[in-house]
């Protein structure tokens, strides 16, 4: 009966129409962005372009594709959020896993616990950070960009929680059937745990993918920047000098249709890769939120 009271008739509409102001909130400068790709330079440059191509062209796709740097960055941020995003789950599953156990079968699981909550608080800061990865000789290296971040404390108190709601009648059936510690969570907590893993997999992916500072500050060589990176520099900057593209090049192309279509590219993998993982994201994201 509570759903059928014009209250909630009312409060229904409105948080509908609230939500689809949001989305377009959303929408709307990524379509403008895409419009801007596909338009001509005269009116790219004249700025008349609005969420429809004006003067259709696919000359900056062309130019983007033929460019060897953004190429390079592309390629790089890809495998840099690949390897980023594997050693990530595993570092947080087998921690969520070991922190998901009660005091009595992990003795030392509080102070664990007090250690990875205080860090994720506080950091040392950017300078102290900086001179680790540089007395560690990770600078200009792919693990300057992958092992800072290897540990997200958020997520892995996500995934602890998730793996705490798994019946434990499923677990002592298991040990005593004569499975140990990793089979069990390979073979049990992993398989129930899939909309979990998919949230928190989304999180890495999209963390490591739109992460642009860590390679400013830890790459010294411009071809190996990854794509954010690229992107913050020739888009924020305006910098063209660092990324070996040809002067001649830029006088014969609109700059903005160039950065928007590098824009839109950039932001593609990440609109292909959720729609697959959409379906558990809610799921994930709700459970395992209950339990401290």
């Amino acid at each position: 009966m509570y759903y059928k009271t014009t209250g909630y008739r009312v409060f229904s509409i409105f948080n509908n129409l609230f939500l689809i102001f949001l989305s377009l909130l959303c929408i709307l400068p990524l379509i403008h962005v895409l419009a801007v790709s596909f338009s001509g330079k005269s009116a790219a440059t004249a700025n008349i372009v609005n969420l429809l191509p004006v003067n259709f062209t696919l000359e900056s796709y062309g130019k983007t594709i033929n460019n060897p740097a953004f190429i390079s960055a592309l390629l790089y941020s890809v495998y840099r959020t690949v390897l980023g995003t594997a050693i990530g789950m595993a570092v947080i599953v087998f921690a969520g896993y070991a922190l998901s156990k009660r005091y009595a079968e992990f003795k030392s699981r509080n102070a664990y616990m007090w250690f990875f909550v205080f860090i994720m608080l506080f950091s040392g800061g950017l300078v102290p950070g900086y001179i680790l990865i540089t007395n560690l000789h990770l600078i200009n290296t792919i693990w300057a960009l992958v092992l800072p971040s290897a540990l997200s404390v958020y997520n892995m108190i996500l995934l602890m929680n998730f793996f705490r709601t798994i019946p434990e009648e499923l677990e002592e059936a298991a040990l005593i059937d004569g499975a140990g510690l990793f089979r069990i969570l390979f073979s049990i907590h992993l398989p129930v745990s899939m909309p979990a893993l998919a949230t928190i997999t989304l999180f890495t992916l999209v963390g490591h993918w739109n992460s642009w500072f860590d390679g400013l500050i830890y790459m010294m060589d411009t071809a190996k920047y990854p794509l954010a990176t690229y992107l913050q520099t020739v888009v924020v900057q305006q910098d063209f000098s660092k990324m070996s593209i040809n002067p001649e090049d830029l006088e014969n192309l609109s700059q903005r249709t160039v950065k928007a279509a590098q824009i839109f590219i950039g932001a593609l993998p990440i609109l292909l890769v959720y729609p697959f993982l959409q379906k558990f994201f809610v799921k994930g994201i709700v459970l395992g939120a209950v339990k401290e």
